[in-house]
């Protein structure tokens, strides 16, 4: 695929793409069940950050396989691959990397060499991020929101694509430093990996148990042609009432809004920002495209809200002597939006 062809004015064009992009994304799934069992809606939810070009928080306990499933990824979409393990004297120059003085040792004239870290790849495994103080988390805040680093005032662009897949275990809090709220918004998902039901671990159990060793993932794309499925992505048709959909969602978690229910005036402190309300525009897109279609219904941004939304609110101490958390009061927000789009 080429820029040039991403126009939804021609529509053989455009639904050439849309057929080629479906092929791909069945390749990659297809590819992705070789390896991981279950887990639908997260492969759905990462495949939507890649499409979009974003990040995401994935939470859950360990052995649920989210290194795995990271890295599975990866090799299906053909892109380069790196992980950080995230520990507590972990600089920030082991993640962006550093400047370096190089000696001509005929001259002994010196000069700075940049030497990358890995966060110069495509795709990012910050494995445990939760795990290292906020100075080297904040080392990745630059490299989200500018695809750049900056070492001794000099910027380096980081190549496209470029995602950031980080990991945090919801149970282990011993020896963590909580995410900032500004890092935390970068995130277009917090995705919750929960347990397999009973027949997909009987099936887990089997492929682990048979020492036939892991399967080949092939790659189904590259990219250039991933570059291009973004391009598509975005220009997927979004109506204004889904747009007013997504921003009304979104302002409705604010306690100070007039749209917010009693219980959010009442648990929140913060709630989320515009920045959520762009990623339900973007995700719901990427959403439509997976299921086959090329424009937005309501189901799309509801079926997203949770996972964009539920790292966004900040809860009181009401919320916590109650017992309430975040996942509850966006269900409630849900349930009231039935009828609004």
């Amino acid at each position: 695929m080429s820029e040039s062809t991403l126009d939804t004015g021609d529509t053989e064009a455009t639904e050439a793409l849309v057929e080629k992009f479906r092929e791909t994304m069945a390749r990659i799934r297809a590819e992705l069940g070789k390896v991981i069992v279950g887990q639908d809606e997260v492969l759905e939810q990462l495949l939507i950050t890649v499409l979009i070009g974003g990040h995401c928080l994935i939470t859950g306990l360990p052995g649920t396989a989210k290194t795995l499933m990271v890295q599975s990824l990866a090799d299906a979409l053909g892109l380069n691959f790196k992980r950080i393990q995230f520990t507590p004297d972990l600089m920030p120059t082991d993640v962006t990397g550093t400047d370096i003085i190089d000696t001509d040792p005929a001259t002994g004239e010196r000069t700075w060499r940049f030497v990358p870290g890995p966060v110069f790849t495509n795709v990012l495994l910050a494995d445990e991020i939760n795990r290292t103080p906020p100075k080297t988390q904040s080392a990745l805040l630059e490299a989200m929101q500018e695809a750049s680093v900056t070492i001794r005032g000099t910027t380096h662009k980081l190549q496209p694509p470029f995602v950031v897949l980080a990991t945090q275990n919801p149970i282990e809090l011993e020896g963590t430093y909580p995410l900032p709220e500004a890092q935390l918004d970068r995130f277009i998902f917090n995705v919750v990996l929960d347990y397999l039901d009973a027949d997909e671990e009987v099936a887990v159990v089997e492929r682990n148990t048979l020492g036939l060793g892991m399967p080949e993932i092939s790659p189904c794309t590259d990219a250039a042609s991933l570059l291009d499925i973004q391009r598509l992505v975005r220009q997927v048709p979004i109506s204004d009432a889904m747009n007013r959909f997504a921003v009304n969602l979104t302002r409705a978690t604010r306690p100070h809004e007039d749209a917010a229910s009693e219980r959010v005036r009442s648990y929140v402190s913060y709630g989320a920002s515009v920045r959520a309300a762009i990623f339900l525009s973007l995700t719901a897109r990427a959403r439509a495209l997976l299921n086959g279609r090329y424009h937005v219904i309501p189901d799309d941004i509801r079926t997203l809200a949770l996972p964009v939304l539920r790292h966004r609110l900040q809860l009181n101490y009401l919320a916590e002597s109650d017992q309430v958390n975040v996942d509850t009061l966006v269900t409630d927000l849900l349930d009231r939006a039935q009828g609004d789009a």
